[in-house]
């Protein structure tokens, strides 16, 4: 449900970061702040709790102008995982356009993720957004550690439903810009077909993510 204002040139296209608490949403997040170049990239705003990571949500925008003039900012969410703040999950939820699922790849995390998945379907409904159709991927996270779901397993249960699946450790920084780029490939994709960003604002999918996805390795 982007907010898209034709007459001041402006757009604002929300992602969040969903999954089961201690997934490594925020971590993510944290991660994606230290691998970008600061240009066109906000300060990032984390809100703790002694009792859980991310009470609220986190939130790292982004800026960039297309060719036409078009102001467009990326803000990225997470959402608090553990049940009791379901309310504010469905609050961030609400007017997202696309959605990063962030499972943990421990076996002993199999059913929290699959309660969370639930949850997201759920809350997505309830907030007026279809889970088939708003842009989505699936990150499995912390596959350093030890004892995770294999890569097969993973396949065979995730591939019939077409979900972009992505292997990640975010504490090590691997997987975190892949997920990243998916999810803003199909943001893309979708606000383009309404709003066509590529011959009105002469933005191609390739220009926008560049703008976003530039780390510093690339910088330097």
């Amino acid at each position: 449900m982007i907010e898209y204002d034709k007459v001041e040139k402006r757009m604002v296209l929300k992602l969040v970061f969903y999954g089961p608490a201690m997934s490594g949403k925020t971590t993510n997040l944290l991660q994606l702040h230290e691998l970008l170049v600061k240009d066109g990239r906000g300060d990032l705003m984390v809100l703790d709790t002694k009792d859980d990571r991310t009470i609220f949500f986190d939130l790292l925008p982004f800026f960039m102008v297309a060719p036409s003039g078009l102001k467009i900012k990326v803000k990225v969410y997470t959402v608090p995982g553990q049940v009791r703040h379901d309310a504010t999950r469905k609050a961030v939820l609400q007017r997202a356009d696309g959605v990063a699922f962030i499972a943990d790849s421990q076996v002993t995390e199999k059913t929290n993720n699959s309660t969370s998945f639930d949850n997201l379907e759920r809350n997505l409904a309830l907030v007026g957004l279809d889970i088939e159709q708003i842009p989505l991927v699936i990150q499995f996270n912390k596959r350093d550690l030890a004892d995770i779901t294999s890569k097969a397993e993973l396949k065979k249960t995730w591939q019939p439903t077409g979900i972009p699946v992505f292997l990640a450790s975010a504490l090590q920084g691997k997987g975190v810009i892949p997920t990243f780029q998916k999810l803003l490939e199909l943001a893309y994709t979708n606000i383009d077909s309404r709003y066509d960003l590529t011959n009105e604002h002469g933005l191609t999918s390739e220009a926008f993510i560049q703008k976003i996805i530039r780390s510093k390795e690339d910088a330097s």
